[in-house]
């Protein structure tokens, strides 16, 4: 059995702005704070496990033609439940790839929304089901492929 995933980690420009981002319009849990060696850095979490760290350690914003991260994707259990994060996302004024809820394929029940924090990096809200009467941005092609 291979291991499975822990926390991410993640290089941001602006500590502050993204600490912001993540705890308060995707609701994450501030779990501790430090700087080090002139990095600071921050440990997020769900409630009950460490699922983000911060690195303010980035000179530039996201680049997705560099190898590395393509994107990050967080699930949540029902379609409302990602249509209520595309509510205050919108508010923050955040920029989306796709408009509104997507299917993951062509006639996918799952689905969700992709949108960018604020560095630029690449992230997805989905849904397991509910997403069957989406649109899918792309016929033959995984959406999450394509942003």
């Amino acid at each position: 059995m291979p291991p499975r995933p822990g926390h991410t980690g993640l290089n941001v420009t602006d500590l502050d702005r993204s600490l912001a981002f993540y705890r308060d319009v995707l609701g994450f849990v501030p779990i501790g704070e430090g700087k080090e060696e002139g990095r600071r850095y921050a440990f997020l979490g769900d409630g009950e496990r460490l699922v983000l760290t911060l690195w303010q350690q980035a000179r530039q914003s996201y680049d997705g033609t560099r190898a590395g991260l393509h994107h990050l994707a967080f699930e949540v259990d029902s379609i409302e439940r990602v249509r209520e994060y595309e509510t205050a996302l919108r508010a923050h004024g955040t920029d989306f790839a796709h408009e509104g809820v997507v299917a993951h394929g062509e006639g996918a029940a799952s689905g969700g929304i992709f949108f960018h924090d604020p560095d630029g990096t690449r992230l997805e809200i989905s849904a397991p089901s509910g997403a069957q009467d989406a649109p899918a941005p792309h016929d033959s092609a995984p959406t999450c492929g394509f942003f």
